[in-house]
């Protein structure tokens, strides 16, 4: 560096732009299947839990209204208004969670795992 840069002492940084064909593409389809791992196990071990025989049935029935009531597009109060929107959707995911972690069973999150690694065989 010439001396002109510390009279100045303005900081030049180098950078270097990477050509798009120059990342590995397996880093970013291990990430997307590590995040779809990570989403995907949640839903499974509620799912193992509604059908398990050993879960009470009104527990299954207020699970599967619970999801459903998230699922579904229409909604008690519209997602847009301020404030209230997504206070009922809170509601039905206090209350999956509630019921999940009352119920959720050892034999549940073993299965739930089987079937994540057959839908996720690469990454643990």
């Amino acid at each position: 560096m010439n001396d002109s840069y510390y009279k100045n002492k303005e900081k030049i940084y180098d950078a270097e732009v990477l050509e798009s064909s120059s990342l590995d593409e397996n880093i970013i389809i291990k990430i997307l299947i590590r995040a779809g791992r990570t989403i995907a196990k949640p839903a499974l071990e509620v799912l193992e839990m509604a059908l398990d025989p050993f879960t009470p049935t009104q527990v299954r029935v207020s699970l599967m209204a619970a999801l459903a009531y998230l699922i579904m597009p229409f909604d008690l109060f519209p997602d847009f208004m301020p404030l209230v929107g997504y206070s009922d959707d809170f509601v039905a995911l206090t209350a999956v969670l509630s019921i999940w972690s009352r119920y959720m069973t050892p034999s549940i999150r073993a299965r739930a795992e089987r079937k994540l690694n057959k839908l996720f065989p690469f990454i643990k």
